[in-house]
């Protein structure tokens, strides 16, 4: 799915009340399969991009085209038809569902999109969570599983449904060296085979060799990034 953005905008109020810009983007794209990292350090807006690309938030201004969908004309219901069968997004809180199980919270995109029998379901789930190394953990509630178990949890969800746009933010941050590789290596892979646009928000100087293409989110702007950057 390729990524369109134009002229956008997006300002929060600030707690004493004054509008500060966070994001101010003439314009920028993504083609269809292609790999971004998206770095900036804390605070520099790229959840809040994210978040617009999920169609989550929508910008002060401007137009955000996914594929064939300007994404801000659509309903809130289309949206979040569009987000369940074609984005895959990993939150960096995660937001699993406490109530449900590992497996559960994985199979409920698939639910969303109802394109799969049960069994169908329950089947992928069980290897995505094999993928992610936590096969012995689906019965699980996000509860008891650890701050890195729930980040795998949540990476499997987002590659469920086989999903057109996959948006990561900071998908390493919990991670010990080995099981990012591992969460990284399963994302791009995955990505790869669907060709689905894959935009990975992080700080994590690591990640920089995996990616052909770089781009750093600073005063609000998207810019080619020329060097790696340090932290």
């Amino acid at each position: 799915m390729d990524i369109q953005i134009e002229r956008l905008r997006h300002a929060y109020v600030a707690p004493d009340l004054e509008a500060r810009t966070v994001l101010d983007i003439d314009a920028w794209c993504a083609a269809a399969g292609e790999q971004v990292l998206l770095r900036g350090v804390s605070g520099s807006g790229k959840t809040t991009l994210l978040n617009i690309l999920a169609g989550l938030l929508p910008p002060s201004v401007g137009t955000v085209r996914l594929g064939e969908h300007t994404l801000y004309t659509l309903r809130e219901s289309e949206r979040d038809r569009l987000r369940a069968t074609t984005i895959g997004y990993i939150f960096q809180m995660h937001h699993l569902a406490p109530m449900l199980s590992t497996l559960e919270n994985v199979e409920m995109p698939l639910v969303f999109g109802r394109t799969l029998r049960a069994g169908e379901r329950r089947a992928r789930a069980r290897e995505l969570l094999a993928a992610v190394g936590l096969s012995d953990f689906e019965r699980h509630r996000p509860v008891q599983l650890s701050t890195g178990q729930r980040l795998r949890v949540a990476v499997a969800r987002a590659l469920a449904a086989q999903p057109n746009l996959v948006l990561a933010d900071e998908p390493t941050a919990a991670l010990d060296a080995d099981a990012g590789e591992v969460v990284m290596d399963l994302l791009q892979a995955t990505c790869h085979r669907y060709h689905a646009t894959l935009i990975v928000a992080s700080h994590d100087p690591a990640l920089a060799t995996r990616f052909d293409r770089i781009v750093d989110l600073y005063n609000g702007g998207l810019h080619a990034a020329a060097l790696p950057m340090t932290v």
